[in-house]
């Protein structure tokens, strides 16, 4: 069988830890942040963990 390709898109938003858990970065961040305070930005700003239904299919993407 043919080495399966990874998904260049899913390859460009996600990381994956050592642990095997999936990064994503968070919505709202990438415009209109003048209204946003500065609290809330600093919030955005952090990456989060995929949940765990979603991380199955990253994972198929990303070939792992």
């Amino acid at each position: 069988m043919p080495k399966k390709k990874t998904h260049r898109g899913a390859a460009k938003r996600f990381k994956v830890t050592g642990t095997g858990k999936i990064m994503r970065r968070k919505a709202c961040m990438s415009h209109k942040t003048g209204k946003k305070s500065s609290r809330v930005k600093r919030r955005l700003n952090k990456p989060a963990v995929l949940s765990q239904g979603n991380a199955a299919k990253v994972k198929q993407l990303l070939g792992k």
